[in-house]
């Protein structure tokens, strides 16, 4: 059990989540995604809109707090997946980002920023959506993980993550970008970077062995390993699990690590017990979203913003 833990700047008390109403598994974005289950989607809306209804619950019943939005839509599959469209940052910043897929760009509503604004200090947010004519895209808190100790974006290379865009991002908010190559064990290209790599305060899960330049993967272990943290590799079959698409929060009275059940399920007892030395697993069994290409991690949109009182 881990014991309480100081704040962290890298575990944010808020995220913003969505509730789909209408959930199926995006066609649009199944090209690059290899993580999606296609088949028959007759059924899973009403399955999906539990999961999260259960999910947030469980977030909140540890302490954290949710801001939960409806989807009534039927034009936006993946907009149970927040965090690609915009994230929130120490200062009172906010991005706001550019999608690959047209669906996904349907996510972006103004209801969310508006609830940022009125419950947190905000002083700007900055649209890069202007970018995507022309072709440039940076898909959030899935496109990079960031560490916000460190000051560290790490981003796999993929259309979803364009240099010049990420470059941008990390002149305006202060990180540094870190971009390597990673592939899954048939030799595809990674989609999205959060789906191999999780940074908490004190430990980082990292899919180490999809990591294809060993010079690169080297220097992403001890950069990490210099900030203090342990790094746990993870198995290609751990990735495929979503084992590494986690998000660390501050809960109640100590740190958690929120996950889906798949993920839990796909760690053995040595990663368990190093993970439980600085946070709590809470794991939420979202397996009919998780058909979708994105798991846990996807879900949350976190919230790095001072509240206002």
């Amino acid at each position: 059990m881990a014991r309480p833990m100081r704040l962290s700047p890298q575990a944010p008390a808020a995220v913003v989540m969505v509730r789909p109403h209408h959930f199926t598994v995006n066609t649009e974005t199944a090209a690059d995604n290899r993580f999606q289950v296609m088949g028959d989607d007759g059924g899973l809306a009403p399955l999906a809109h539990a999961e999260i209804t259960r999910a947030a619950a469980a977030l909140e019943a540890a302490g954290v707090t949710v801001h939960l939005f409806e989807d009534t839509g039927t034009d936006t599959p993946d907009s149970v997946f927040p965090n690609n469209w915009f994230s929130t940052h120490a200062g009172g910043h906010v991005a706001i980002y550019p999608m690959k897929a047209p669906s996904r760009r349907r996510e972006r509503r103004a209801d969310v920023i508006e609830l940022l604004k009125s419950r947190y200090r905000v002083q700007e947010v900055v649209d890069y959506s202007g970018l995507e004519p022309d072709g440039l895209y940076l898909e959030g808190t899935g496109a990079m993980v960031l560490d916000h100790i460190d000051r560290v974006a790490y981003a796999v290379r993929s259309d979803r993550t364009d240099p010049i865009a990420l470059e941008r991002f990390c002149t305006q908010f202060n990180f540094e970008p870190m971009v390597f190559e990673a592939r899954d064990g048939q030799g595809m290209p990674i989609y999205h970077t959060n789906v191999l790599m999780c940074i908490a305060s004190d430990f980082a899960l990292i899919g180490l062995d999809m990591m294809t330049e060993p010079a690169r993967r080297q220097e992403i272990v001890e950069r990490l390993e210099q900030s203090g943290r342990r790094v746990i590799g993870l198995s290609n079959d751990q990735i495929a699990r979503f084992a590494g698409n986690a998000l660390e929060l501050q809960g109640r009275d100590r740190r958690l690590l929120a996950l889906s059940t798949t993920a839990r399920d796909a760690l053995d007892a040595d990663q368990i017990a190093a993970i439980e030395e600085s946070a709590t697993l809470l794991p939420l069994d979202i397996p009919t979203i998780e058909r979708a290409g994105g798991s846990v991690r996807c879900t949350l949109a976190g919230v790095h913003l001072t509240a206002r009182h």
